[in-house]
């Protein structure tokens, strides 16, 4: 598999009155092509710091982060908002709608800072809110949908520029825990057909298990990998045997 995102022994140093904090205190892991991945710590644990560092948004106080075979690290403000345009799709715990947008104008705006004609955009649009189940509700301002329903246009706005990578920053933070679970299910489903690479931070230890894998981090260190598709590779295994059991015994 391709490697989309390197981080290499990465630090973030804040001054704090006369004392110096780590929140990232040399962090080193990999993720490849079409692997969702989810960051998971309390607050404080310097999640947030990291998901920053990777979308470009912070730059490191030492260290390297390579994504898409780009040391970002060593871009420039103007490099890295062409870098995120071309390669990054973001989805926000606060949805980031526009109120006076419909769903299909909501999703069509990021193709119109590309300069994208109109018809293609409204095109585009309206195929990512039929992925995302949202056919029925494409003429619906923000106010008119459900907190679910409009981190479902927030998930088509992010694909629509065909990202690389998707940097998603606790996505279901204002949602209930029902429709969080259908939200994580979008989220799987999307990374698996469309073959995109997603990394999401979160505080929630369910939620993580929808991901491949699982970066346990504290104090700015990753204290733990866990490989939720051998887990779930066990399961099957584990099921299939029991089927098999059950029908000797027929």
């Amino acid at each position: 598999m391709r490697k989309v995102i390197e981080v290499r022994n990465l630090y973030k140093l804040y001054r704090v009155g006369d004392e110096f904090v780590r929140a990232l205190d040399g962090v080193d892991f990999e993720i490849y092509e079409g692997e969702f991945c989810a960051i998971v710590g309390t607050s404080g644990s310097g999640k947030s710091t990291l998901l920053n560092m990777l979308a470009g948004l912070e730059k490191p106080t030492k260290g390297e982060v390579i994504i898409a075979g780009k040391h970002i690290e060593k871009l420039n403000e103007e490099q890295l908002v062409t870098f995120r345009r071309d390669h990054v799709g973001f989805i926000f715990q606060s949805f980031h709608l526009m109120g006076t947008l419909n769903a299909v104008e909501n999703v069509a705006l990021p193709l119109s800072f590309r300069g994208v004609p109109r018809d293609v955009r409204v095109r585009k649009a309206n195929e990512m809110l039929d992925l995302v189940k949202l056919g029925k509700h494409k003429k619906h301002l923000p106010n008119q949908m459900s907190g679910g329903q409009q981190q479902r246009v927030g998930v088509a706005r992010a694909l629509v520029v065909d990202p690389d990578i998707i940097f998603a920053d606790e996505p279901t933070g204002n949602l209930d825990s029902h429709t969080s679970e259908e939200v994580m299910e979008l989220m799987q489903r999307v990374v698996r057909e469309q073959k995109k690479t997603l990394v999401m931070v979160t505080h929630d230890d369910h939620l993580a298990t929808y991901a491949d894998r699982v970066f346990h981090i504290r104090d700015g260190r990753i204290i733990k990998i866990e490989d939720n598709r051998w887990k779930k590779g066990k399961e099957e295994g584990g099921r299939h045997a029991e089927t098999n059991t059950e029908r000797d015994r027929k």
